[in-house]
């Protein structure tokens, strides 16, 4: 297993990650809802980049586990509406909300650095199909990070001065 092959397991993993993630956030914040539409959108663009990750390790005969990277509907998405309901009424939402960013905004970035890690690689190897990889799905990634930094910068001052 060389460098290259642990990078798409890390960023296919981060990728998933940050899908669900963002689906959470998004169910748990669904009473605000450019969190909620937004939130869904950049998830999609995520498990998309597992989906096209996935392709490239499977031409590279490298094994991904849990491919799909979706969470099954069930139980617990019901209670996290529920939850987003409840904590819509109270006044700490807003702090639960510059956290979950905060958490998005990092997983977000570390998934850009292994963009980065594997753009670089795949230069140095002259890998045309990881260039485009990362070259298509990259600039994605740093738009989650903006957007979660633009929410956060919107939000703090309210959310913080108002304890």
């Amino acid at each position: 297993m060389n460098g290259i092959t642990l990078t798409l397991r890390a960023l296919h993993h981060g990728e998933r990650h940050l899908a669900r993630h963002l689906t959470a956030v998004g169910e748990r914040h669904s009473t605000d809802h450019e969190v909620r539409h937004v939130a869904t959108d950049l998830a999609r663009w995520s498990r998309e980049h597992a989906e096209r990750l996935a392709d490239t390790a499977r031409e590279r005969e490298v094994r991904l586990v849990g491919l799909d990277g979706t969470e099954p509907p069930g139980a617990l998405t019901a209670l996290r509406e529920k939850a987003a309901e409840a904590m819509g009424h109270r006044p700490e939402p807003g702090l639960l909300l510059l956290w979950d960013l905060r958490q998005l905004h990092l997983a977000a970035a570390g998934n850009s650095l292994y963009w980065e890690m594997l753009a670089q690689a795949a230069q140095a190897t002259r890998d045309d199909t990881l260039l485009a990889l990362a070259s298509d799905c990259h600039p994605q990634t740093l738009r989650q990070m903006r957007w979660t930094n633009t929410m956060i910068k919107i939000l703090s001052p309210q959310v913080l001065t108002a304890l």
